[in-house]
């Protein structure tokens, strides 16, 4: 008896024709370049900031370990400024991240409702503020008269509500059966019981990602606290960093010791690389709880408006 040649199964890549495969060969290595694109400023960033000042300004960076060291971070770490930016980063983030969700997540409710009277019109208010401004002298005349100037709520309260989450969070509680409230309804639930006790909790994926959202965009924002805040000891972290990498001043206390102006400038540029990988490493550290929600959240305002 003849034995069967059993044959292989084909690929998934070898089903499709010649026109798909191109574009899929032409995407993969976009994609790879992109990725590419990104990865090598990071681990240039990396190794120069455990680069040893004067080997890095005559030889560029090298994996030699013998020519690392950690100065770097150790007059960063050490520096008070950087401390108390720090905090203020932390506080600012969270409070901004923790204002703003709460609002939007209340905006957004009554527009996801069919029986909201006067939807309409505020739907095209929201929309226009997208799109129109006040403009920064009219607004800083705004903060100035509410007695806001330097202080925090001039960083915080401005922001705080975004158009675009709004439509995000409306968008996903459309998408929510309707029987779940009128369950709710026949058990004696309220709006404000079905809102907190049985709606947000369904909400967990927009939520987090609309929290991971505000959240990096307060941790990256500086301009509102550089047009805002006089006082050093309010100012977050990257308006420290602001002044390190673009106007090339480093705090006085991580360079005191250095000799010469070549040394001082080694290691301003130095401290420039420990500066943004110390800054990046809440954001590293915050994503990987946020990834699980981030797909499920992120397709929310994709599949029905």
């Amino acid at each position: 008896m003849e034995r069967t040649k059993t044959q292989k199964p084909k690929s998934q890549f070898a089903k499709y024709s010649i026109q798909d495969k191109t574009l899929m060969i032409i995407g993969y290595v976009l994609l790879g370049m992109f990725v590419v694109a990104i990865i090598v400023p990071m681990v240039y960033i990396i190794v120069a900031s455990f680069m040893d000042p004067i080997t890095l300004q005559n030889k560029g960076i090298t994996f030699d370990f013998s020519k690392w060291t950690t100065t770097a971070y150790e007059r960063v770490m050490s520096n008070a400024q950087i401390w108390i930016g720090f905090r203020n980063a932390v506080v600012y983030s969270l409070l901004f991240t923790a204002i703003s969700v709460f609002i939007t997540l209340l905006a957004a409710y009554p527009m996801s409702r069919k029986d909201f009277k006067g939807k309409k019109f505020f739907n095209a208010l929201f929309v226009i503020t997208m799109f129109f401004g006040g403009g920064l002298i009219p607004t800083y005349l705004l903060i100035s008269n509410l007695g806001m100037l330097d202080s925090i709520w001039a960083v915080i309260l401005p922001g705080a509500f975004s158009v675009w989450n709004m439509i995000i969070a409306r968008t996903y509680y459309q998408g929510i059966p309707a029987d779940l409230q009128e369950a709710a309804v026949v058990d004696g639930a309220n709006e404000v019981t079905y809102f907190f006790r049985i709606l947000l909790p369904v909400c967990a994926p927009v939520i987090a990602v609309l929290a991971l959202w505000q959240f990096v965009g307060m941790w990256n924002s500086y301009f509102d606290a550089m047009i805002y805040l006089n006082d050093t000891a309010k100012q977050p972290l990257q308006l420290v960093l602001r002044s390190i990498l673009i106007q090339n001043q480093p705090e006085s206390g991580m360079i005191s010791d250095m000799q010469s102006t070549a040394q001082r400038a080694q290691l301003a540029e130095l401290l420039k690389y420990a500066t943004i990988i110390i800054s990046s490493l809440p954001l590293l550290v915050m994503y990987p709880f946020f990834q699980k929600y981030f797909d499920a959240g992120i397709m929310a305002g994709s599949v029905k408006g």
